[in-house]
């Protein structure tokens, strides 16, 4: 691409060869959300469960986006939007005091669900692709309709509270336990406990999303030059590009050299997580 046009929409009449058609991903509506979570309900181990029943307390440290499941469906009532159900899946860590011994960890499974209602545009096409293959008979053909699909883009969410309450707090009535897909339930060591228990932790969290509605389109761009690499092929690390020349480019951190208020800081305890992040 000319690097007159780079990352601008603006360009010169005279820099465009021609029009061409594309096959992509057209995003047809989409959405973002900030949700806060109340007292969502952890499911822990066995062994982190019978430690809360007898411990003094609980404070969760970390949680982790483990899976995301999507469904989407179409609405009844108007065939050119559709219903994106979400559902969220989060391994927690908390720590908690059994008697005058340091702290234990904790860990478990929290589960949240939303919805979203996002147009997808109407398309009764039905597309029929197959896969070419020289000197030999091309394979069948395989057939789907242009349904939209729904993308989900989340960050690991923020700890914002949490407690310990008794069962019988929440009126002594055993709610129905959460459907726990098999692939969540193998990615902890023990089983957990869904009912039974003394004590329940909950935790409240902050959660950061995107929800979008993309469906296969045929686009026109406009053409510029064909972008070719400007950086050459090397087979060790680091011989491309000379170190202090790279350091050069990067802009000065001012924002590390400002105090950071108390309500930034992060408590780097929780690397437990794969992520590392808090």
């Amino acid at each position: 691409m000319s690097e007159r046009c780079q990352g601008s929409v603006s360009c010169d009449p005279q820099d465009l060869h021609e029009a061409l058609p594309i096959h992509t991903r057209k995003i047809t509506d989409s959405c973002r959300d900030k949700d806060c979570i109340e007292d969502l309900r952890v499911y822990l181990t066995n062994s982190s469960q019978a430690v809360l029943d007898s411990g003094v307390g609980a404070k969760v440290r970390c949680a982790e986006l483990l899976y995301t499941y999507i469904d989407v469906e179409p609405v009844a009532f108007d065939r050119n939007h559709y219903c994106i159900d979400v559902t969220f899946y989060y391994q927690i860590l908390a720590d908690t005091m059994a008697g005058n011994t340091r702290p234990t960890t904790l860990y478990g499974l929290a589960v949240f669900s939303k919805r979203a209602v996002l147009c997808g545009e109407d398309s009764r096409a039905h597309i029929f692709t197959s896969d070419t293959r020289l000197g030999a008979p091309d394979g069948i053909s395989r057939y789907r309709a242009n349904r939209p699909t729904a993308v989900v883009e989340v960050l690991d969410p923020m700890v914002l509270a949490s407690k310990v309450r008794q069962a019988c707090d929440c009126g002594c009535r055993e709610v129905s336990p959460v459907q726990i897909p098999e692939e969540i339930l193998q990615l902890f060591d023990e089983q957990l406990v869904l009912s039974g228990e003394a004590n329940r932790l909950y935790v409240t969290l902050g959660q950061f999303s995107i929800i979008r509605l993309e469906r296969d389109a045929q686009l026109v761009v406009p053409v510029l030059d064909y972008s070719i690499p400007t950086k050459e092929c090397c087979d060790a690390p680091g011989c491309a590009e000379d170190p202090c020349e790279m350091f050069s480019r990067i802009p000065f951190p001012e924002g590390q050299f400002a105090p950071a208020g108390c309500d930034r800081s992060c408590d780097q305890s929780c690397g437990y997580t794969t992520t590392g992040n808090c």
